[in-house]
């Protein structure tokens, strides 16, 4: 009988998801082997400080401060570390001595993807990142593998759990954006410092991954259009759900015809209204949902669990198994499936509807001049609402108009937002939001 091979896994990083990852390795040795078709030797932990309390006991020994020698002796390597230093240096120093690396790094791929790429290429080595988007849910390796002989004609996906819980908070008890914010953090959902997630950046760069794979094309953070849900308010979510709507932070990559008649890819993310009736609209909490629109396969839509140590390693240990499976039988490695160039879009070369909230005041024809303006720049309204309200110190009444628009050019709609701005009969525009799935 054929003693079974050893391979070295050396593990960067020991937070939630890190520590998760060793415990799975130690614990399932013997059916990761099975799977694998080799032992997968846990060789060592780098970390910046081997003496810090951990969520899950593990061996003092495997802890190490010297990454780098624990890189160059490893078959397989698994980047949890975070950030752009030291990771991407590890990640190519591992690359370049022909070990396979698996990564959660979204920051570092949505950056420096591409100099990435190229490494793994010339070393004929795998580079895996399923854990760098919406934690658990399996969702690159479809796209790449699964849907490879079709055409992806738009991704819609609610990748930051963080930002879905806010926003369900507020839906579902009225709670303003700090107040939800607050629960957030208290439940863990949320760091100290939020920024990330909800001015929108974590969402962006899972994003470019997206497209990346999606499109066959390199996409970079600065590709991506990006805004957070800091300017959502109570009103905002109150009005949206008395118009059948609810308000997500999507993700969102479309391809489109561009101006001059060549089509392109629009990456952005933003606060969008979706109807209730929209499967993303039902995702709750902290999960995370993609939907897929395909030529062939239609439309599709993947959800589970985005965030958290278990979660997040079993998406790690998926592509672990895989990466070393593929050198225990040989051939070359799975890399990236780039096979052309389809430019980045503006935000203006978007089409979308918009949901616009108007103060206006109170008199005769100002609806008429509204739909007026709405026409002259080529804007068609498909909903509007009008609730009165009377101020209780100064007793003048005013209006609250609520629009939903049809499809049209971001472009068409933002020149329609500013023109409405310069009306004499608007007191303020309170709202401004982008509009899918109708």
């Amino acid at each position: 009988m054929t003693e079974m091979r050893t391979l070295k896994v050396a593990l960067l990083g020991c937070g939630n998801v890190g520590a998760q990852v060793a415990r799975i390795l130690l614990e399932d040795a013997d059916a990761l082997a099975a799977r694998a078709g080799a032992r997968l030797q846990l060789s060592g932990i780098a970390v910046r400080n081997v003496n810090s309390k951990r969520d899950v006991e593990l061996p003092q020994e495997l802890f190490t401060t010297d990454a780098e020698t624990l890189v160059k002796d490893a078959d397989l390597v698994i980047e949890l570390m975070g950030g752009i230093e030291p990771a991407r240096t590890l990640i190519l120093t591992a690359l370049r001595n022909g070990a396979c690396v698996v990564t959660g790094n979204k920051a570092l791929l949505a950056q420096d993807g591409p100099t990435l790429y190229e490494a793994a290429d010339k070393a004929g080595v795998q580079l895996s990142y399923e854990a760098a988007v919406a934690g658990a849910i399996p969702i690159l390796r479809p796209i790449r593998d699964s849907l490879s002989g079709d055409r992806i004609t738009r991704v819609l996906g609610i990748v930051n759990g963080t930002t879905n819980f806010i926003l369900d908070q507020m839906d579902s008890t009225g709670a303003q954006f700090a107040d939800a914010l607050a629960e957030a953090q208290r439940l863990g959902y949320a760091e100290a410092d939020p920024t990330a997630d909800v001015e929108g950046y974590d969402a962006a760069a899972k994003a470019a991954i997206l497209a990346s794979l999606s499109f066959h094309t390199r996409f970079a953070l600065e590709n991506v259009h990006c805004e957070g849900i800091s300017a959502v308010t109570a009103s905002d979510i109150a009005a949206a759900k008395d118009a059948g709507f609810v308000i997500k932070l999507l993700a969102i990559a479309e391809k489109l015809t561009g101006s001059h008649g060549k089509e392109g890819v629009s990456v952005r993310v933003h606060p969008t209204l979706l109807p209730r009736e929209h499967p993303l609209a039902a995702v709750r909490g902290a999960f995370n949902a993609v939907f897929i629109e395909a030529e062939n396969a239609g439309e599709l839509m993947f959800y589970g669990q985005g965030a958290g140590g278990t979660p997040t390693a079993s998406a790690v240990m998926g592509d672990l198994v895989s990466a070393a499976r593929r050198l225990v039988l040989g051939g070359p490695q799975r890399t990236e499936t780039t096979t052309g160039h389809v430019p980045a879009l503006p935000i203006e070369a978007a089409t979308t509807s918009y949901y616009i909230g108007l103060d206006v005041a109170d008199q005769p024809g100002v609806l008429a001049r509204i739909a007026q303006l709405f026409a002259e720049h080529g804007v068609s309204i498909e909903i509007m609402r009008q609730t009165i309200h009377r101020d209780a110190e100064s007793n003048v009444e005013s209006a609250e108009l609520r629009i939903v628009t049809h499809r049209a050019s971001e472009a068409a709609l933002a020149a329609t937002v500013e023109a409405v701005k310069g009306l004499d009969v608007i007191n303020s525009v309170t709202s401004v939001l982008r509009v899918e799935g109708v």
